[in-house]
């Protein structure tokens, strides 16, 4: 598919804050063709969506631009370029080509970009790696990279990550693990992750969780508990919890388990 420049669409910039020359640009003779539009379809330009339209039109010109001088388009050919080009881009000096990398290539490939020095790419990468490939990734620098991790690791080897040190964390850890594991969660020092301890536990397990120091966890337990467990609840301190006790009373049906997401 051809390329060509016009004047529409005024005055516009290059990457390098210069006007946009149409005469010079390398690919003037493919103007009959009708695929590049000043403004709108332009390699040249320094916006993103205008180069992206450019690639989006022309997929077979991305090849050349993957050691162009401006980094979003290196990004934006990679994402159109043929995928054995590359691997040679791993190493590439800006972060956003190496995220464009990160989501083309094989997984067996990306695994060097699990050490990478910018956080979105390794976010990149554990978005697409899978079990034992995302281990060396648990213990991440980057909160949002283990974030990540969590909702993504095969939920037997959630242990792994059920102490660390953001509690964002470990709300996905807890929302996913298996219930063994679970139980050992109730003693987690935030709330909010008690509190998805207290969605997911069987209803006979809350009582752990019944002098929760927390009301917004007694209210989760008072509302699952096992009917023959409300009576460690009926003296709560708070009237919104003793409430759902009173409501509930002795023969009340249990509120189903919350499966894991």
């Amino acid at each position: 598919m051809g390329v060509t420049c016009d004047t529409r669409g005024g005055d516009r910039l290059d990457w390098q804050g210069r006007a946009i020359d149409c005469a010079t640009c390398p690919h003037a003779d493919l103007k009959v063709e009708g695929d590049c539009v000043k403004g709108r379809v332009c390699v040249q330009d320094r916006r993103a969506r205008i180069i992206d339209a450019f690639f989006r039109t022309n997929p077979d010109l991305s090849d050349g631009y993957l050691s162009h001088p401006y980094f979003e388009a290196r990004a934006l050919a990679a994402r159109y370029a043929n995928v054995f080009k590359l691997p040679a881009m791993i190493e590439d000096i800006d972060p956003e080509v190496r995220w464009m990398v990160s989501q083309r290539l094989p997984r067996a490939q990306i695994l060097k970009l699990r050490a990478d020095p910018d956080p979105k790419v390794r976010v990149g990468v554990a978005n697409r790696l899978e079990d034992g490939d995302l281990v060396p990734l648990t213990d991440d620098p980057d909160y949002y990279v283990r974030v990540t991790v969590a909702r993504r690791l095969n939920p037997g080897m959630l242990a792994l990550m059920i102490r660390d040190p953001d509690p964002q964390v470990r709300r996905q850890v807890a929302r996913r693990i298996g219930n063994d594991w679970l139980l050992t969660m109730v003693w987690d020092e935030d709330p909010d992750v008690r509190i998805e301890v207290a969605r997911r536990l069987e209803p006979e397990q809350l009582g752990a969780l019944a002098r929760d120091p927390d009301i917004r966890v007694r209210h989760q337990v008072a509302e699952r508990i096992d009917a023959g467990l409300l009576a460690m609840m009926q003296d709560d301190t708070e009237d919104l919890v003793r409430e759902v006790v009173r409501t509930r009373g002795p023969q009340a049906s249990i509120i189903p388990l919350k499966q894991p997401e």
